[in-house]
């Protein structure tokens, strides 16, 4: 067990952050079945995509490492994965799960997937439903709602589905079914959701358009083209950092090569507009994903209240969210955010318990919370659950706390965020 012990202490400097989480994920079950070579750069090498690598491998697929931090991924065509011989075991990576099935449903061979206790109590019901409306023969506990799920091979037909949700998850797996499905599948979107998936299936050369609100795919007549990427900064790592800056005493912080995908910087957007002072310049590009450099100073921030489409921009963001609130003037009100109870952990009820330790004034509602700032905190032992995301947020509240703040079971942040305690001690951060 580790225990990151941090006090006050601004951040100032330059650096890049990880890798993106969603796009390396993306780049290994993509580039597996795409026809010959891919290569991958700069990829986050975290706990949840290391579970995505071993997936893909168990799958058939040869992917080599080198010493200079990039993957040459083998591709085995559409139709060119292999029976699994072992289950395909997730981890902790909710998103692994959640796309896998989509792949294997539509694949002609028995295969299983697993995840670790965690992850099996996560919902899959969510993906399984409206697989089995393609026809996909899935087996699971609790009636195919958690893992482990069990495919059982066979044709799949494309469906015109309407997601009740706005979910990047159910969208990419439904996509991802649609390449082997007969037919057309078509996928519509209440609200907007991250669009990694669309963009980098575009850039391969797969069929998948959108009219409005609606997205398809079919069968692609031509193998996909392999990827050939350079993973930009995952901004939902930077978050924290761009936090900690808007909040902490005299930071100066300079962020570069983030992905800024409008889809994915809800938190930036907020942070906008509680009035913190942010600049981006250094625009670019990789697979459709805009790129650029970020500079973040604290400034005099204003409550917000969150809810509807804004929410899905900055769900993994929400707990450090709450941390800037604690530090806005006014009411600050997150609803329609029901999806965090059924993150890593209930993301509201272990933000809300862990941020009241340190002096927040912090209120749980059934879809979000409430938080009155600007409140003084205050340095208190607190814990992870084990949930990587929180335990940023609660470093980020650290540096601000007066006294000294100690996050039990702070290994968990590698999942996301591999060499957190580095980059903070790179940049000032007080750590001891």
């Amino acid at each position: 067990m580790t225990t990151l012990i941090i006090a006050p202490g601004p951040l100032v400097g330059t650096t890049a952050v990880p890798a993106d989480k969603s796009i390396t994920h993306r780049s290994l079950l993509f580039a597996a079945i795409a026809e010959g070579e891919s290569r991958v750069r700069n990829y986050l090498d975290g706990g949840d995509c290391r579970a995505t690598l071993g997936v893909v491998r168990r799958l058939g697929v040869q992917v080599d490492e080198s010493s200079a931090g990039e993957w040459r991924i083998h591709g085995r065509g559409l139709h060119g994965l292999q029976e699994p011989e072992e289950a395909l075991d997730c981890v902790n990576s909710g998103t692994t799960a959640r796309l896998l099935a989509g792949l294997m449903a539509g694949q002609p061979f028995h295969s299983v997937i697993v995840g670790s206790e965690q992850l099996r109590k996560r919902p899959m019901r969510r993906v399984v439903e409206p697989l089995r409306m393609m026809g996909a023969d899935i087996a699971g506990r609790d009636g195919g709602r958690l893992l482990p799920l069990s495919f059982r091979g066979g044709a799949i037909s494309g469906i015109d589905y309407e997601m009740p949700v706005a979910s990047a998850q159910v969208k990419s797996c439904l996509l991802l079914a649609g390449m082997f499905a007969a037919g057309l599948t078509v996928v519509r979107e209440p609200g907007p959701a991250r669009d990694h998936t669309e963009r980098m299936l575009a850039a391969m050369g797969a069929p998948v358009r959108r009219l409005g609100s609606a997205l398809s795919i079919e069968q692609p007549r031509q193998p996909l083209t392999p990827l050939d990427i350079t993973v930009p900064g995952d901004f939902s790592s930077a978050a924290f950092l761009l936090a900690a800056a808007a909040v902490v005493p005299d930071s100066d912080l300079h962020l570069t090569e983030v992905g800024v995908n409008p889809t994915r910087r809800g938190l930036l957007d907020a942070l906008i507009e509680m009035g913190a002072e942010v600049s981006m310049d250094n625009w670019g590009e990789a697979v459709g994903e805009p790129t650029g450099d970020l500079h973040v100073r604290p400034g005099h921030l204003q409550a917000i209240t969150l809810g509807g489409a804004d929410i899905v921009t900055l769900i993994d963001e929400l707990p450090v969210f709450a941390v800037l609130a604690t530090q806005a003037h006014g009411t600050t009100v997150v609803k329609d955010a029901a999806e965090l109870r059924v993150k890593e952990t209930d993301r509201i009820a272990t933000t809300v318990e862990e941020l009241r330790k340190l002096g927040a004034r912090i209120e749980a509602t059934p879809d979000g919370f409430v938080v009155e700032g600007p409140t003084k905190l205050v340095g208190a032992r607190v814990h992870s659950h084990g949930d990587h995301r929180l335990t940023m947020a609660l470093a980020v509240a650290g540096m601000m706390a007066e006294g000294v703040t100690a996050i039990e079971e702070a290994e968990c942040v590698s999942d996301s965020f591999p060499g957190f305690e580095r980059v903070l001690a790179r940049l000032g951060a007080n750590l001891s």
